[in-house]
Order: structure tokens, then sequence, then C-alpha cells
């Protein structure tokens, strides 16, 4: 039997028959990174009873200025099973699966084929994204996707809005060229920030992962964003309408 008790504070928001509601709901969030970990995090802190985290990618020391799991003392060790361990520790009873894997293109099918509530997107790489939009959005998934965190600083710039509607977000703008080429112009919500972006933050990369280039980033940002899609997840799973 499920022990409500640490969910008191909950029970007393939103009321003991949606927090049995959301113990019964499935959330798959894809990408254990800034936005990823931090989104699991708040998922499993509202009591969702079932969740699917995947990720292929180990801690870098790069990582310990943005991302939750990553620790001076963790430094190669498997992000999803940082966050597994850490998931499980707040909630014990949670049914939690962790995938250690990159999302490459061709896995992307396999991913899906579970029964899923909600779906969070915080994959950071172009090429696995699109392609799981693609799929995620033929399915009819409700689902919420992050944009770029990349390259700006005001957290209280974010929105939550269909794809079609971004701007000043070139991660976006590659996101929504990509997906024209498979007949998708709109229906797939976002988290995104219209901030102008700081263009002097950019670098390149050695092209790993589907990965060219990166933005610097801080430490806030893409956790606000990880914020604001759990919220997103949260309140479509409680039927709540947005503002």
């Amino acid at each position: 039997m499920n022990d409500f008790s640490w969910l008191s504070r909950t029970a007393l928001l939103i009321g003991e028959a949606p927090l049995k509601a959301l113990s019964r709901k499935h959330v798959l969030i894809v990408g254990m990174g800034g936005v990823g970990s931090f989104a699991a995090e708040f998922i499993a802190r509202s009591g969702v009873g079932k969740m699917t985290i995947i990720d292929g990618d180990v801690v870098d020391t790069t990582n310990r200025n943005r991302q939750l799991p990553a620790l001076s003392t963790n430094i190669g060790e498997p992000k999803v099973q940082i966050m597994a361990e850490r998931l499980r520790a707040i909630n014990p009873e949670i049914d939690l699966t962790a995938v250690q894997a990159f999302i490459e293109p061709e896995m992307v099918a396999q991913c899906l084929a579970s029964q899923h509530d909600f779906i969070i997107d915080a994959i950071d790489s172009i090429t696995p994204k699109v392609q799981f939009l693609v799929q995620a959005y033929a399915l009819q998934i409700p689902m919420v996707s992050s944009m770029g965190a990349g390259a700006k600083l005001d957290p209280t710039r974010l929105r939550v809005v269909d794809i079609s509607k971004t701007y000043n977000c070139p991660f976006a703008q590659q996101i929504r060229k990509n997906l024209k080429a498979y007949g998708i112009y709109k229906g797939i919500t976002t988290v995104f920030s219209p901030e102008n972006i700081i263009k002097e933050s950019l670098m390149h990369t050695d092209g790993r992962n589907y990965k060219k280039s990166a933005y610097g980033t801080i430490s806030y940002l893409p956790a606000t964003f990880g914020a604001v899609s759990a919220s997103v997840a949260i309140r479509s799973l409680l039927g709540i309408a947005f503002e």
C-alpha cells in the first residue's frame, strides 16, 4: 500500500483524489542533463507513481555548474544511475525504469513502445530530438519539449507556447526547420525563452552525440526550464487548464 504521508503538503494543495491519480500515472523523461534531471526530481516529488528516465551520458566536470546529478565526487558515473538512486530515495515505492542509453534515432520507437501518460523531452541534440518529437507527435502522446536554455540569463522570461510561436531561440529555430521536413508546423508544446541570446557564449564541439556546438549556461536557467516542464506535465495530468 502506498504511503502518502510524505505528500501531505501536496495533498493540501491539490486534494487527496488528484494525488492518488498522480500515483497511477507514468511519465517518461528523456535526458538527465540540466533540464531533465531537475524535471525528474520535481515529477518524483509530485507523487507520480511510475517513471522512466533515459540518458546515456556520464557526469563530466563541466556539468557541475548546472546539472543535478553532477558532483565533484562522481565524475565519470552514469547520470541516469545517479538520478535513479536519488529518485528512489525520494520515493522508495516508485515504479522506476532507468535506461542508460543515448537516444539514437533508430531506438526512438523502442523508447515509445511502453504506455506513457506524459513525456518530457529534455534532449539537447537536434537529430535525436527531432526523431523523438516526430514519432511522439505521430502517436499523439501528451508531451512538453524543452528548447534552448543556453546563452540566456533571465529565468523570468520563460514561456510555455506551441513550437510555432517560439522565437529568439536558435535551438528552437533548428528544431522547427527540421520538423517542417516531416510536415509538422505546430502541435508540440514547448518551454522556451524569448530573451536575446548572448552570442559571444557560443563554442564549437567535437560533434559527438550529434552536437557540433553549444552555448554557455548559468546554474539556474536549465533548472528553471526543468521546473516549468515538470509543471506543464503535472498540470496536464491533473487536467488543469493553462492560463
